[in-house]
Order: C-alpha cells, then structure tokens, then sequence
C-alpha cells in the first residue's frame, strides 16, 4: 500500500509550524500507523532529514501517549481505538492522510505532533491521595464494595488520560478527563474521605490549567479509545455542587 501524507511540522514550541508531504510507500496492511510512521521516518534518516517527532511507549493501548490527529479525528476515528491500534488496512490505497498533534492551549506544541500534556498531570497531582490503610491485598479485597459500584468504578479507572477528549472538543476542555479520575476513586470506599476535597482541587486545577468548559456535545465520549462514558461528567458535576456547598 501507497499513502500519501501531510504532516505537521514544526521545529520547537516557539517556531512557526506548517504541513510537509511525505510519500509512505511498500506499507504493509496489518501494520500498525505508528510502524507506517516507523517505517517513514527510516528512510528519513536514510536521506539524512529530520525523522519526525511522535510519542509513542506501550504501543499496546494502555499509555495513552499516542496522541496523534488523524484526518481531523483524535486517533483517527476508530471506535475504541487508540493510535497504536489503528491499522493500516483501514485506509486505502493511495490516501492521502493528515497528520496533526492535539490542538488545544492547555497542550503546547513542543516538536512536530509532539505536545506537552503536563496539564493532565498537575490535575491529577491536585486529586492528592486516598489516605484509608487497606493493608496488604487480602485486607483490601475484605472491604466489601456493590458489585455494580466496583464495575463503574473500573470503567471509570481505564482511561489512559491520552488527551483525546480534549483534542475533540471544540471548548478544549478537560471535562471528560477529570470525571473519569474523580469518579474512579469517589466511587470506592477507599476512596471516599477525600472525596470532596478531591472534586474540587481537581476541577480548580483544570480550571486553572486552561482548558475550556463543557457544553456536552459528546464528541470527547466519540473518541475515547476506552469508550468512557459522559455520564461521568454529570456525577462529577453533581459531586462538586455537593462539595462547593459544605466547603460554603
């Protein structure tokens, strides 16, 4: 398979960035898009240009570092779907695809499709810690948590805090993010002393790091790799209302 493509470039956070064209040719149709990328950016260095930057780790789904635009779609479309999952036999022959980094404030541009998604971080560095003792595995696995609790729990707990959701939305905002790391752990017993205090640092923090506000139109739940569903937002919504009138 031949592509090809049209990807940002840009040199350092303060350069002026702009789309080269490359041609990926001789790709396989079971390879992943970031081995097209891989396979790109050998003959780039073969040539002696730059390669171009991306973030890449697992490879697998599970770190979320793939944060790649994929023809205007986080990750490209696929339903459930990161980067690093997304195959080249779901284009065809002879496309041409654009490739861009998230595009939000809260995520500066640091090099190509390379952005500083700290912000995510710092919100998750403001939720603190769960300060109940559960002891070894077996004492934790003892505190008896409602089945249908602990599965909400756990869907909430498989973001992978990639950034799509925000690269979705057209306010930028972070909403999504934020819902599924307060609720997986507001949810839990081990979880719920701090639960208050968390919401609301958490959200200053977001507030503070700017990202937008929801309007809920649901392009971020469209596409999260981990299909995270937008009635978190709504319990975090209604856990903050709570929080902000006791702290009152």
């Amino acid at each position: 398979m031949n592509f090809t493509l049209q990807v940002w470039r840009q040199k350092n956070a303060s350069a002026v960035g702009g789309f080269a064209t490359y041609q990926a040719n001789a790709i396989i149709p079971d390879m992943s898009f970031l081995e097209m990328l891989d396979v790109v950016n050998e003959g780039l260095i073969e040539e002696g240009e730059d390669p171009i930057a991306f973030d890449s780790d697992c490879r697998e789904g599970i770190c979320g570092m793939c944060s790649l635009v994929i023809n205007g779609v986080p990750h490209g479309g696929r339903k459930g779907t990161a980067t690093c999952q997304l195959h080249m036999r779901h284009f065809k022959d002879g496309d041409t695809i654009t490739i861009e980094p998230w595009r939000a404030r809260a995520f500066p541009v640091l090099k190509d499709l390379v952005v500083d998604r700290g912000a995510l971080d710092r919100i998750i560095q403001a939720g603190g810690f769960v300060s109940v003792s559960t002891g070894g595995a077996p004492d934790g696995n003892a505190i008896p948590i409602p089945k249908e609790r602990q599965e909400r729990a756990m869907d909430a707990a498989a973001c992978i805090g990639c950034g799509a959701c925000v690269a979705a939305c057209k306010n930028a905002s972070a909403m999504l993010f934020v819902a599924a790391k307060v609720s997986h752990l507001g949810l839990l017993p081990q979880g719920a002393v701090e639960k208050e205090r968390r919401v609301l640092d958490m959200v200053e923090a977001m507030d503070a790091a700017g990202f937008g506000a929801c309007t809920v139109t649901g392009s971020c739940e469209a596409v999260c790799p981990k299909e995270i569903s937008l009635s978190f937002i709504s319990r975090m919504n209604r856990d903050y209302l709570l929080a902000s009138f006791k702290r009152q």
